[in-house]
Order: C-alpha cells, then sequence, then structure tokens
C-alpha cells in the first residue's frame, strides 16, 4: 500500500511541475486609444439678400398731346390740314391752308434765287489757272441751271394762286374727280389725280422709250 502511495506521489509531483512550468499567457495588447474627434467649426450661414422686384412699367394710358408734326415736303415742312367731320372740300380753310404754304415757298425759292445771284458776283474771280477756272464755270452752270427751274416753278406757283383765287383749286384736269389733300399737300401744284398722272407717265415712257 505504501509503495502505491509513493508512485501517486511521484506521479503527482511531475504534474505538479507541468503545472508550474506552463508558459505564462500572453499579454492583451492595450486597447487602442480612440481618436480625438477634431471640433468641426460650421461656417456662418450667410442669408442670400432678397432680390427687389423690378418696377413693372405701367402702359401710359394717357392720350398723347397731338404735336404739330411737320410733314416732310420737297419744298417746305408744314402742319398737315385735319379736316372736320362733313367738312366740304375744298372749302375757304382748305383754300387759305394751301394759298398759304404756296405763298411761303415762292418766298422761299425767290430767297434762294437772290443767294444765287449774289453768290456769283462775291465768287466771280479770273483765276490764272485753267483748270480753276473750268471748275468755277462748271459750278456756275449747275447753279444757273437750278435757278432756272425754279424760276419755272414760281411761274407754276403763280398760275396755281391764281386757281385758288378763282376757286378752281383741288380737282384734276383731266377726269375732273377730287385731286385730294394729302396729294396737294406733297404736291400743291398737282392739277392731275394720282391714277391719271400715272397714266401720262406710262404713255410718256412708251412713245420715248
Amino acid at each position: 500500500m505504501a509503495a502505491k502511495s509513493r508512485k501517486k506521489t511521484a506521479a503527482a509531483k511531475p504534474a505538479a511541475a507541468k503545472s508550474t512550468t506552463a508558459k505564462p499567457k500572453a499579454k492583451a495588447k492595450p486597447k487602442a486609444k480612440p481618436a480625438v474627434k477634431a471640433p468641426v467649426v460650421k461656417a456662418p450661414v450667410v442669408k442670400a439678400a432678397k432680390a427687389e422686384p423690378t418696377p413693372v412699367k405701367q402702359p401710359n394710358t394717357k392720350p398723347r398731346a397731338k404735336t404739330a408734326a411737320a410733314v416732310d415736303s420737297p419744298f417746305k415742312n408744314f402742319i398737315p390740314y385735319e379736316p372736320k367731320r362733313g367738312e366740304a372740300y375744298m372749302d375757304s380753310k382748305q383754300l387759305d391752308h394751301f394759298r398759304d404754304i404756296l405763298m411761303k415757298w415762292r418766298q422761299e425759292l425767290m430767297e434762294e434765287v437772290d443767294r444765287t445771284v449774289h453768290h456769283m458776283q462775291d465768287e466771280a474771280a479770273n483765276f490764272p489757272d485753267p483748270a480753276d477756272r473750268a471748275t468755277q464755270e462748271e459750278e456756275f452752270s449747275i447753279e444757273l441751271r437750278t435757278r432756272d427751274r425754279e424760276r419755272k416753278l414760281i411761274k407754276k406757283i403763280d398760275q396755281t394762286i391764281e386757281r385758288i383765287d378763282q376757286e378752281d383749286y383741288g380737282y384734276c384736269d383731266t377726269c375732273g374727280v377730287e385731286i385730294g389733300l394729302r396729294r396737294l399737300e406733297a404736291r400743291p401744284t398737282a392739277t392731275q389725280c394720282v391714277d391719271c398722272k400715272t397714266l401720262d407717265e406710262i404713255k410718256e415712257r412708251q412713245l420715248h422709250g
């Protein structure tokens, strides 16, 4: 019995020795410290300025005052005649309107003729250079032709004023219809309506090619 107990003790010793020689457990790795988050700096929110609504222009409902707009004419600028409702064609007011236009036109042409005469007298000179003399003569020739046409026009204006005085103005010589206020304002010396004048021009082109 003693021998068995010794064997047990002898067998137990190496087990105890094994237990004492057991490898030490590996140390646990220290936990990594959590990263310190940088404080988030919030950018200040800039509020957008409210766009002011653009003012809408209201349409001008007020009636525009009638301005004395001049009508372009080959002879003179003038205020167009506005006949009243029911006004008779070529009554005394209309005849006075066209007489005034013709008189002013005639006065303007007479002043142009006088200016041309004075200009030619002042500029007349005997240039030694033949080229200069030729240039001057050409200029005078052009001015004289222009003034000659104006003298013929002055004569026609006088005839038209005489027709106004006789109250035989504003009617077509060919067909007898009314020439019309607007055509007469554009050409106060007109003696034909638009249709008859157009036909005469077509016939003239056909005859003379």
